[in-house]
C-alpha cells in the first residue's frame, strides 16, 4: 500500500514521491537564498510543495487575482498594503520567480532593460579592455536591481542589428552608450521606447541625455598642463569620430593650445584604440618622433596607465622627464607611481542617472526630454611637473 502510494504522483506536480526528499527541510534553487519547509507548506496552504511555482498558484494561495500578483510584482497600481504583504509572503514561502519571458509575451512590462556598450573596431572588446566600462556597467546593474528590473548588455560590433535585438527581448527601454551612425536613431525613435544616451552628442531632440562637457573637460586639464609650463604638449587618444567623445577632447585640447597662443600639429596627435597597449605603443612613437614633448595629454586612465609603462619599460622617467595627465579618474589612477593626475568624471553617478531617467519614463510614457551635463574634477597627483624642472629624455 505504502509502495503504491509513493509510486504516484502527488496532485499538481509531477514530481514522483519517491523522489521527493524525506526531509521537511529543502533547497528549491541556488537563486533562491531561503530554506523552503515543506511541511510549514502544507500546513499553511494545504497543499504539496511543488518544483515550481507559477503567479496563478500563488495567486491561489494568497486568495487573490492573477492580475493582483502582477500589479504588487510590477508596482504599477496601488494595493493595499495588507493585500500586498499577504502576496509578497506567498511569494518568499514557495519561492515564486516571475517567468521574465511570459510577462514579455503578455505585454510590454518585461521589466529587462537593454545597455548597449559601443564597439571600436570589429571583433574588439572594448567594455574589457577599459574599466571606465565596469564601473558604468556595475552603477547600471546596481541601480536597475533597485528598482525591480534587470539588465541585458549588449557589447556588439556595429555590424551587428541592435534593433532587431531590442524588438527581440520585448525591451522596456534602451540606455545607449557611445555615438553611433545617424539612421540608427532614426530606426530607434521609430520604435518608441524609452532611450536614454549615455556620453553621446547625437543630435536629436526625442532621447534623455546624460554625459559631462568633454570639450570643456579636456581644454581645462590642457590648460593645466601648459600652466605648469610646458608648450610642447602631445595629445594621446582613442578614435577620433564626427560627434564623438574622442573629437569633443580633441577640440578641448586644441582650443587649450590656441589661447595660450600656441600652434596644433599633427605630429602631435597620437590616434589609436582607447587600451593600455595602445598607450604602451604610443609611449614608444613619441620617443621615436623625439620632437621634444615634454607632457600628454591622454583622453583615458587606461591609456595614460600604459604610457607610463611604456615610458618606464624605455628608461624615461615620469615626472622627471615627461610628464602625463589621464582622463575618466579610475581606481587605477590611485595606484600607479607617480600617482596619476587626471580629469575625474562621475561615472557610477552617470550610471545610476541614466537608469532614474530611463526608469522614469517607463512610469510616464509623456515625460519630457531630459538633458544632463554632469560636472568633473582635477585631481592633482604626481605625474605632472613643472616644465622648468623637466630634464631632456
Amino acid at each position: 500500500m505504502f509502495r503504491r502510494e509513493s509510486e504516484r504522483k502527488y496532485k499538481n506536480t509531477g514530481i514522483p514521491v519517491d523522489k521527493m526528499s524525506k526531509c521537511s527541510i529543502i533547497y528549491l534553487s541556488e537563486t533562491v537564498n531561503h530554506l523552503k519547509n515543506v511541511d510549514f507548506v502544507e500546513q499553511q496552504y494545504g497543499g504539496i510543495m511543488k518544483e515550481r511555482y507559477t503567479i496563478r498558484d500563488v495567486a491561489a494561495l494568497a486568495g487573490v487575482s492573477n492580475a493582483t500578483v502582477s500589479y504588487v510584482l510590477s508596482g504599477k497600481k496601488k494595493i493595499s498594503e495588507e493585500t500586498r504583504q499577504r502576496v509578497l509572503k506567498v511569494i518568499e514561502e514557495t519561492g515564486f520567480v516571475p517567468d521574465l519571458n511570459a510577462r514579455g509575451l503578455s505585454g510590454k512590462d518585461t521589466r529587462l532593460i537593454g545597455v548597449v556598450i559601443p564597439q571600436t573596431e570589429p571583433g574588439s572588446k572594448l567594455m574589457f579592455h577599459n574599466t571606465f566600462y565596469s564601473q558604468l556597467l556595475g552603477s547600471i546593474e546596481f541601480a536597475t536591481r533597485r528598482r525591480g528590473y534587470h539588465v541585458l548588455i549588449s557589447a556588439t560590433d556595429m555590424t551587428q542589428d541592435y534593433l532587431n535585438l531590442i524588438r527581440e527581448r520585448n525591451l522596456a527601454g534602451v540606455i545607449i552608450v557611445g555615438t553611433y551612425e545617424s539612421r540608427f536613431w532614426d530606426r530607434l525613435r521609430e520604435l518608441e521606447i524609452p532611450v536614454v544616451l549615455v556620453d553621446s552628442y547625437c543630435k536629436n531632440d526625442w532621447f534623455h541625455a546624460i554625459r559631462i562637457d568633454d570639450e570643456y573637460a579636456c581644454y581645462c586639464e590642457t590648460d593645466y598642463v601648459i600652466r605648469k609650463g610646458h608648450r610642447r604638449v602631445a595629445f594621446a587618444s582613442g578614435s577620433i569620430k564626427e560627434d564623438g567623445v574622442m573629437q569633443k577632447r580633441f577640440n578641448g585640447y586644441r582650443r587649450a593650445l590656441t589661447k595660450n597662443g600656441i600652434d596644433c600639429s599633427d605630429e602631435f596627435l597620437f590616434e589609436d584604440v582607447v587600451s593600455y597597449e595602445s598607450g604602451v605603443k604610443i609611449a614608444e612613437q613619441i620617443v621615436q618622433a623625439d620632437i621634444g614633448i615634454t607632457a600628454v595629454v591622454a583622453t583615458a586612465d587606461i591609456l595614460a596607465v600604459g604610457l607610463m609603462s611604456g615610458f618606464y619599460r624605455l628608461g624615461i622617467r615620469v615626472p622627471e622627464e615627461i610628464s602625463v595627465i589621464g582622463f575618466d579618474g579610475l581606481e587605477e589612477s590611485k595606484y600607479t607611481t607617480p600617482g596619476l593626475t587626471t580629469m575625474q568624471q562621475p561615472i557610477s553617478r552617470k550610471g545610476e542617472r541614466a537608469v532614474e531617467l530611463l526608469l522614469d519614463n517607463i512610469g510616464d510614457s509623456k515625460m519630457e526630454r531630459v538633458e544632463e551635463v554632469l560636472e568633473v574634477k582635477l585631481v592633482e597627483r604626481e605625474s605632472v611637473r613643472n616644465a622648468e624642472s623637466v630634464s631632456a629624455y
